[in-house]
C-alpha cells in the first residue's frame, strides 16, 4: 500500500472556497492561505449565532498502546461516511503539534484514504498558528525579565516565577536552563525552563476563548509569579495582554481545509491532553455545528483523560451537548491490554483478547458516567481472525453497546457507513448529558471525584504541597474552577505499567498548579513531561524534501 503522503498528494482537492461554498459560505467568508487553506473570521460565527445547531459526536479511545487505535482516522473516515449517507457533516481536529512530527511518530492528520490535507502543510506549519501562541508566551516571559531587570517596582519574587518559555519543538536540553547570565546588561540571572508550545497557558485560553474580548480577559488573567508579600503577579499587571491578544489576532480564527473526499474539515488548536484540556477550540467547534447536520470532534487519548476533559471543562464553558460517542479500539490494542507481547500481535490469541476487554469495558462506564451510551468503533487489521472477530461481537450484548467494525484506512468513507449509520441511531436517542462532578465541590472532592469514577480508583493521596496549593487556590477564589487531572494516556491508573482495568490502586496528587488565565486547575498525578526530547532515531531523519519541492517521509 502507498505511504499516507503519497495517497495525500495524489489526491483531487478543491480550492478552498469551493468547499466553503459546501457550507453555503461565500467566497469573502474565506481568508485564502494558499489554494487549499483558509481562516474562517469570527464575524461568520457572529452572523450564524441565531442558526440551529447541528449534532456534536465526540470521538475518543481505549487507553493508547504502542499498536495504534486510529482515532484520528477514524474522525476523518466517519465524517467522509457521514456526508455519503446524505449528511452534512464537518469534522472538528486539533492541529498537530511540529514536535512530535519531527521526533517520535511522524505526521498526525488521519491515516490511509481517511486524511485531511493538504497533509505536509497541515504538519508542519500551517497557517502559522502555533508560531502565534509560540510568540504570544514568550513576550510575557520576556515583559516579565525585563519588568525585574528595570528595577521590579511590583516587587516580584523571582524564586516564585511559574512562567516558562516555550518552541515547539522537542529539545530535551532545554528543560532546565539558567538565562540572565554574562552581567548586569544581561538581566536578572535565575533558572528557567522550556516547555513545548502544545503545553503553553496560552494554547489552553486560545482554545477555551469564546471571542477576542474573552481571549484578551483570560490572558490578562495569567499568573506568573508572587510578590515578596504572597500576592499573586498576573499579566495584566505587567501590561502584557493587550499585545499578546494583539499577536493572537488571526491565530483564534478557525483554519477550514479538507478531507480525502472533500468533506470540510476545521482544524484548530492543540492542546495537550495529559497536561492540558486535549480538545480542538470552543470557536472551531461552535462554528462548525451552525455549519453541518453532524460535527465529528475528538479528544486527546482515551476516555479518561481527553474526554472526560471534554466533559467537564470544553463543554460546560462552550455550552455544548453532545449526542453520541464513539470509543475507539482495534483487536491489536485490545491484546496489548491484555497481556500479549507487541512481537505477537499479528497471532491468534483469544485469551489476551478477553483480558483486554476489560481495558473497553472501563471505557464506556467512563463515557456512561456522562448520561450518554457509546458506539464502539473496532479498526480493522488484515491480522484479525475470524475467532478473533466473533468473541468482540460477542461482547457486544453484554457491555450493551452497539460494536461496529470500520475499514476507513483502507476504503475512506464507504469503509465507515456502518459506523455512520450506527452514529446517527445513536446521535437520534434521547441524551442525558451532564459534567461528572458540580463546580460547588472543593476541589480535593473533584479530584477525589474523577479518580474514583474515572479511572476506577479506591482513592486519592495528597502531597502535603498539592493540599497547600489547593488550599491557597481556594483562597484566591479559583475554588470553583474545574480540575484538570494530569497523568500518564497509557494507564487508567497513575502507574503506566498497570495496562488493562486495574483494582485497588490508589492515586497520588504530588503537585497542584493554577491556570488562572484558562480557567482550570492542574492536578499532577506522577512527572508529566512538557518538554519531549528527541528519539534515537527521530522522524525527522527519514523527512525530505525533492527537488521538484516534494516532501518525503513525513508519515
Amino acid at each position: 500500500m502507498r505511504s499516507d503522503i503519497e495517497i495525500a498528494e495524489s489526491a483531487k482537492l478543491e480550492p478552498i472556497w469551493e468547499i466553503a461554498k459546501k457550507l453555503d459560505l461565500d467566497p469573502e467568508d474565506i481568508e485564502p492561505y494558499g489554494k487549499y487553506k483558509g481562516k474562517i473570521p469570527l464575524e461568520v460565527l457572529k452572523r450564524l449565532q441565531d442558526r440551529p445547531d447541528g449534532r456534536l459526536v465526540l470521538v475518543t479511545s481505549i487507553n493508547p498502546t504502542t499498536a495504534g487505535e486510529g482515532k484520528t482516522t477514524t474522525v476523518v473516515g466517519l465524517g467522509q461516511a457521514l456526508n455519503r449517507i446524505g449528511k452534512r457533516s464537518i469534522i472538528a481536529l486539533r492541529e498537530p503539534s511540529l514536535g512530535p512530527c519531527m521526533g517520535l511518530k511522524g505526521g498526525a492528520a488521519g491515516g490511509g484514504y481517511s486524511q485531511v490535507v493538504p497533509m505536509e502543510d497541515i504538519n508542519l506549519h500551517f497557517t502559522g498558528d502555533f508560531h502565534a501562541i509560540t510568540s504570544a508566551h514568550n513576550l510575557l516571559a520576556a515583559m516579565l525579565d525585563n519588568h525585574l531587570h528595570q528595577g521590579n517596582a511590583l516587587g516580584i519574587d523571582p524564586r516564585t516565577i511559574t512562567w516558562p518559555r516555550v518552541l515547539d519543538m522537542n529539545d530535551r536540553v532545554l528543560r532546565h536552563i539558567v538565562i540572565g547570565l554574562g552581567g548586569k546588561v544581561n538581566g536578572v540571572p535565575r533558572e528557567g525552563q522550556f516547555m513545548i508550545t502544545v503545553a503553553s497557558e496560552v494554547m489552553a485560553i486560545l482554545c477555551l476563548a469564546t471571542d477576542l474580548e474573552d481571549l484578551k480577559a483570560r490572558l490578562g488573567s495569567v499568573i506568573v509569579a508572587s510578590t515578596y508579600d504572597g500576592s499573586p503577579v498576573r499579566a495584566r499587571d505587567l501590561k502584557a495582554e493587550g499585545a499578546m491578544a494583539a499577536l493572537l489576532k488571526d491565530a483564534i480564527k478557525p483554519n477550514l481545509v479538507q478531507t480525502l473526499e472533500n468533506t470540510p474539515a476545521i482544524i484548530h488548536g492543540g492542546p495537550f491532553a495529559n497536561i492540558a484540556h486535549g480538545n480542538n477550540s470552543i470557536l472551531a467547534t461552535r462554528l462548525a455545528l451552525k455549519l453541518a447536520d453532524y460535527v465529528v470532534t475528538e479528544s486527546g487519548f482515551g476516555s479518561d483523560l481527553g474526554a472526560e476533559k471534554f466533559m467537564d471543562i470544553v463543554a460546560p464553558y462552550a455550552g455544548f451537548k453532545p449526542q453520541a460517542v464513539v470509543v475507539v479500539a482495534t483487536i491489536r490494542a485490545l491484546k496489548l491490554q491484555g497481556g500479549a507481547s507487541a512481537k505477537e500481535l499479528g497471532q491468534e490469541d483469544l485469551g489476551a483478547l478477553d483480558r483486554g476487554m476489560a481495558n473497553l469495558e472501563q471505557h464506556v462506564a467512563i463515557v456512561r458516567q456522562f448520561g450518554l451510551n457509546p458506539v464502539v468503533s473496532i479498526n480493522r487489521f488484515p491480522t484479525d481472525s475470524p475467532a478473533e472477530i466473533e468473541l468482540l461481537k460477542g461482547r457486544s450484548h453484554a457491555l450493551g453497546v452497539e460494536i461496529v467494525l470500520s475499514d476507513v484506512f483502507n476504503k475512506g468513507g464507504e469503509g465507515g457507513v456502518d459506523l455512520a449509520e450506527a452514529v446517527v441511531r445513536a446521535a437520534q436517542q434521547p441524551g442525558d448529558y451532564h459534567p461528572l462532578y458540580e463546580r460547588s465541590l472543593s476541589l480535593p472532592e473533584k479530584i477525589e471525584k474523577v479518580a474514583r469514577e474515572i479511572y476506577g480508583a479506591d482513592g486519592v493521596d495528597f502531597s502535603p504541597a498539592a493540599l497547600k496549593s489547593l488550599s491557597g487556590f481556594t483562597d484566591l477564589g479559583y475554588g470553583d474552577l474545574p480540575v484538570c487531572m494530569a497523568k500518564t494516556q497509557y494507564s487508567l491508573s497513575d502507574d503506566a505499567k498497570k495496562l488493562g482495568r486495574p483494582t485497588g490502586f490508589r492515586v497520588t496528587v504530588r503537585e497542584a498548579r493554577l491556570s488562572a488565565g484558562a480557567g482550570f486547575v492542574v492536578a499532577m498525578l506522577g512527572d508529566i513531561m512538557t518538554m519531549p526530547g528527541l528519539p534515537k532515531v527521530p522522524a525527522a531523519e527519514k523527512i525530505d524534501l525533492t527537488p521538484e519541492g516534494h516532501i518525503r517521509g513525513l508519515f
